[in-house]
């Protein structure tokens, strides 16, 4: 049971530190984001259920593999199209719970809004 619980605590380690990683690839204000809504998504599902814990891993493995190929792309995204992200499927969207939706609804909010509420500095320049 102590390998499983190990395991487990691996698997999501890893999968953090890599979507933290890909993360680097997307325009600041994108990434600043994207942090902040990965940090609290885990650290909501700590104490899950296994089924739960299990889809919330996969789900998010899924978004490593699309993150993944979006950022590897050489070509530039046209102008009409963005180069990160992917529409939601209906049948996804209808099986979200109330509460997910409204995560859903703030996130997309916040990577709409036309006027950011702080300034994010890219410090990377200033590290030794």
């Amino acid at each position: 049971m102590l390998s499983n619980a190990s395991h487990h605590v691996s698997r999501v380690r890893t999968l953090y530190r890599r979507i933290l990683q890909l993360h680097r690839a997307l325009p600041l204000e994108l990434k600043t984001l994207g942090d902040q809504y990965v940090k609290e998504e885990f650290r909501r599902h700590k104490s899950v259920g296994s089924a739960e814990a299990q889809h919330f891993l996969h789900e998010w493995e899924n978004y490593v593999t699309m993150l993944g190929q979006q950022t590897s792309r050489k070509e530039e995204s046209s102008p009409d199209k963005p180069r990160f992200g992917s529409h939601l499927p209906e049948e996804k969207l209808n099986a979200l719970r109330d509460e997910q939706v409204g995560q859903l609804k703030e996130l997309m909010r916040e990577a709409t809004k036309p006027k950011r509420q702080f300034n994010v500095l890219d410090d990377t320049e200033h590290k030794s």
